[in-house]
């Protein structure tokens, strides 16, 4: 960077920093009478602010759990993916702590009476990495891309729904046009997956653009070395942040470099001897000792949305029968699985929802109980008897249940696959596990479970359609294989209701479906968990737990 380049980059943090301390934040950790405090201090806290400005920056490295399979926001439903965009890219709108939906690359909308179109006016001067203008084309292009079979959208797919087409009133106006009305939709373009990308990167690159992505977000791609790590830059040019972040400009830090450390020990040790600055899931039996050190700190936010839940594959025999299911229910003991891995760091969930989640049914919380003679007693109704080697039998036939979870040991998923084994053994079940780095052919491709495991970061409710509404023809059956008419009607009649009171209750008649019929077994709410360097400051989390990094720098 040239020495003219450095003066206007330190001119613009300045003035921006002037900005900051003179307005309420509505991100995390700020409140209203520091922001006072500030206003009134007047040339003395100017030139202490100007000197704070200069003193953040730093390089952060960042020990990632796991790698992500893509950079493009529309092809993967990784969270680890999701960690990272949030460098990369922006969206449309964004959510406030507290579910608000607030303006970012949009500045304002309007809604159509009838709940079918929404006009989005765009923020003007900003400018994708490579250039290129971001407009309402770039809008249009990103969102019809997500649509295009040829893309292979992930997640993207399910949370655009119902988005039809895109009508370009002028270059910064925008009018959305949907299927039919939709009350998740414009939550959903404040996440990840709807990000807006550079359509001339992603035309250039075609399905290789998630190995050169380009955003407008306040970091640059630098590079990904595969398994091993990601380099991303500050983005110089960067002044349109959302407000749920204090700093309104270019981030402080100069680079973040994610590391991929799959091993808990290696990702603890590599903090502790300084090799990283921070890492993330941070291990039950580390959580005390990193708070009581004063060179480290712990930070630690639930994910709300779909909590790790065990879907039960109705499609195999005998778990398309409801006893069988609830047997299940009834001889997992998931209280004693949360204590014993998690040291009380993780909570126990008890619905398909987690409790931030809007129309959560807390009916349902302390409901199951463990109870391994009614569940020997139901599998006996079934004609499942022990045999001399304690496994149930019938027709000359074990009980036998495929158990799938993938590798690595995430959140000692593999740890709770065994001891389901053992719990299930003593009701005369015998559980084969088996743990695969192929995830999506097994379980998605080929449905080869009898239980799997999976959790999802989401913001509202609807996202219930994509694990239990039975899906279209031809279309990607859900995990549970779920297919019933009054869900279906549930789903369908809450995903246009404009009345709260009734959308939650019909969210709740939902979750009571899935208990009574034993469709899952929830186990945890994901918390997601950050140890860092006292160093570390400003790291912030989004509305759906995810690192923010636009106040982060390092403390020389």
């Amino acid at each position: 960077m040239n020495r003219l380049a450095r003066w206007t980059q330190w001119m613009a943090l300045m003035m921006t920093m002037a900005l900051v301390l003179s307005a309420c934040s509505a991100s995390r950790g700020a409140t209203d009478g520091a922001a006072q405090g500030s206003r009134s201090g007047g040339v003395a806290a100017k030139e202490e602010a100007v000197a704070s400005v200069e003193e953040k920056g730093g390089d952060l490295i960042y020990g990632l759990a796991t790698a992500p399979d893509t950079l493009d926001p529309a092809r993967s439903g990784l969270a680890v993916a999701i960690r990272v965009y949030r460098t990369l890219y922006d969206n449309l709108v964004v959510r406030t702590e507290d579910g608000t939906i607030k303006p970012w690359l949009a500045t304002e909308w309007t809604e159509s009476p009838d709940h079918l179109s929404y006009t989005f006016k765009l923020r003007q001067g900003v400018t994708f990495h490579d250039g290129t203008p971001f407009n309402a084309e770039a809008v249009r292009y990103s969102l019809d891309r997500i649509l295009d079979p040829n893309t292979k959208a992930s997640n993207a797919a399910a949370q655009i729904v119902p988005y039809a087409s895109s009508e370009i009133i002028d270059e910064h106006t925008i009018k959305l046009h949907l299927s039919r009305p939709s009350r998740a939709f414009l939550g959903n373009l404040s996440q990840a997956a709807l990000s807006i990308v550079s359509p001339a990167a992603a035309e250039q690159h075609g399905e290789q653009f998630g190995k050169h992505p380009v955003g407008t977000g306040p970091f640059k791609f630098v590079k990904w070395e595969e398994n091993a790590e990601l380099r991303v830059e500050r983005n110089p040019d960067y002044n349109w942040a959302p407000e749920t972040v204090e700093n309104q400009s270019a981030p402080y830090l100069n680079s973040i470099t994610f590391k991929i450390v799959p091993e808990e020990a290696t990702r603890i040790g590599s903090l502790q001897s300084g090799q990283v600055t921070a890492v993330e899931t941070v291990p039950p039996q580390n959580v005390l000792s990193l708070q009581s050190d004063d060179k480290f700190q712990l930070l630690k936010v639930n994910s709300p949305g779909l909590p790790y839940t065990l879907f039960i594959n109705q499609n195999k025999a005998p778990w398309n029968e409801q006893k069988a299911r609830q047997a299940l229910q009834l001889g997992i003991d998931v209280g004693s699985i949360v204590k014993t891995l998690y040291l009380g760091t993780y909570e126990q969930a008890w619905s398909s929802l987690t409790p931030t989640i809007f129309g959560y049914n807390a009916s349902l919380e302390n409901v199951v109980k463990p109870d391994p003679v009614k569940a020997g007693q139901l599998l006996d109704e079934l004609g499942w008897v022990k045999g001399e080697d304690g496994i149930r039998e019938k027709a000359g036939q074990k009980l036998t249940l495929h158990y799938v979870d993938g590798s690595p040991n995430r959140e000692k998923r593999n740890d709770i696959a065994v001891m389901i084994q053992q719990q299930l053994k003593q009701i005369g079940i015998q559980v084969n596990v088996e743990i695969t780095k192929d995830v999506v052919t097994v379980v998605l491709t080929n449905g080869d479970y009898d239980v799997y495991g999976n959790s999802q970061v989401n913001g509202d409710p609807n996202a219930l359609v994509s694990f239990y509404r039975t899906p279209a023809s031809g279309a990607r059956e859900t995990l549970s294989k779920l297919s019933s008419a009054e869900v279906d009607e549930w789903l369908d009649q809450a995903a246009v209701e404009f009345d709260d009171a009734k959308r939650a209750e019909l969210y709740k008649k939902v979750q009571q479906y899935i208990h009574d019929q034993a469709i899952i077994i929830p186990v945890y709410i994901f918390p997601y968990t950050v140890g860092a360097s006292s160093s570390l400051q400003g790291l912030k989390f989004d509305y759906l737990s995810y690192p923010i990094f636009n106040d982060a720098y390092i403390q020389s």
